[in-house]
Formats: structure tokens, sequence, C-alpha cells
């Protein structure tokens, strides 16, 4: 089984290095924070996902609250909102590989006067994320979120030369990262729910679905069905 889609631009590092790059200026000319991938409903169902599963208390008295990691964070909106909700700034990293997206993110939440919130330039799959303080070793993350960055994956061209496609090495960079009994919630708008699930639990047996977002469902010829997918899956 491949998750390897027909390569568009959305899937080339170029591409999004210019998205953000503009996306930037833009905010320094005139306060636009830019688009939110999938838009704000989206958001707003995972950040409702983590409060109901991961909450901002975290099930531990040693820390103030859960270490969570966006992956391609894009503007940040994300992380940003999860503060909103009372999570600890201190606690969360937003990383993508494009560090016109990192400077982004920053700025917007300097504007928004949210301090300690840390953003990486960092390759998911083929780079090394770095701990936040009070972290130790590699599998230390309580909540591993992706909305829209599998996806683009799956839209990048093949590497060739033998090597294997972001999108199989991905499931094992997630086990890697999350603690035991962690969670990982993935927004997809180029997969299914079942093929999420299928994929991620046959390349990494220690990843267990876990439960579902509803989304809106439209029906067409007969047949019903979501823009898009959230899954979320829990390391053993």
């Amino acid at each position: 089984m491949t998750m390897q889609l027909n390569p568009t631009k959305l899937g080339d590092k170029s591409y999004w290095d210019s998205v953000y790059e503009e996306e930037r200026q833009n905010f320094d000319q005139f306060g636009d924070e830019g688009e939110i991938w999938f838009g704000q409903e989206s958001v707003d169902k995972m950040v409702q996902w983590a409060i109901e599963h991961v909450p901002p208390g975290g099930d531990s008295g040693s820390r103030d609250g859960p270490f969570i990691l966006d992956i391609g964070t894009g503007n940040g909106i994300l992380c940003l909102s999860l503060v909103e909700e009372g999570y600890n700034p201190q606690t969360i990293m937003g990383i993508d590989y494009s560090e016109a997206s990192v400077q982004l993110s920053e700025q917007i939440a300097k504007s928004r006067e949210v301090e300690g919130l840390t953003f990486k330039v960092v390759d998911f799959v083929h780079g090394k994320t770095p701990n936040l303080h009070g972290q130790d070793g590699e599998a230390c993350w309580d909540l591993l979120l992706d909305k829209g960055t599998y996806d683009a994956m799956a839209l990048s061209a093949d590497p060739g030369s033998g090597q294997e496609h972001p999108t199989s090495l991905y499931p094992s960079r997630v086990t890697a990262l999350l603690k035991p009994g962690g969670f990982f919630l993935i927004t997809s708008c180029n997969f299914t729910e079942q093929e999420i699930e299928n994929y991620f639990t046959s390349k990494e047996p220690s990843l267990k679905y876990h439960s579902r977002v509803r989304h809106p469902t439209y029906t067409f010829g007969g047949k019903s069905g979501s823009t898009c997918s959230t899954t979320a899956f829990r390391k053993e």
C-alpha cells in the first residue's frame, strides 16, 4: 500500500517557501495573518479534541501541561489557538521545513503578545526535532498534530535512487517522538479516515486507532462522505 499521489507544486518545498515569504511580507505591510490551511473550523475541531483527550493541565503534577508538537505549523495558528484555550506555550512547539513559515509564525505570536511559544525550522522526516525545556530523550511528546502536512508530503515527487518516499518514512517518525500513551491527531483532505487508519497501523503496529473527529458530510450519487478526515491514534 502506498500513500504517494501524483506530484504537484503543493509537494514542493520551494512553493511553500514562496507562499510563506509572500504571506510574511503581507503581514509586515497589512497585518494579514495569511491563509488557514483547511480553514478555521478544522483548527477548532482539533483543539476541542485535544481539550477532551489531552487537557491543558496534563496528567502530571511535575510540569505545567502536555508537550505538544505541531508538524508543519504554517502560520502557527494551531499553536496559538491551543494557547488561547489555556495550554502552556512553553510546552508547545511548531515546526516547519520552510524558514519563512517559522518567521511568520513568530511574527504573529509577537503581534498577539504570546510569549513562550517555540517555532523551529525542522524537516520532520529527515531532520531532528529538538527538545523543549523539561524534555528528556526523543520519545517525549504527549501529542503530535498534523493539519495538511502529510497531505503535502503525499504530493511530493519520488526522491529516486532507491530512496523511500517521505510518506513511507513519516509513520516511524511519529512513533519515535511519541511517548508511550501519547496521541497523534491528523487531519487530511486527500485521504479517508479508513485509508489513514489502515496505513499508519500497518506501518507502525504500536499506533492504535483511538477516535475520530466528525466533519460535515455531503451526499453525491447516493454515497455520503466528508471533505476531510481527522483521525486520532494512541501509541502503546
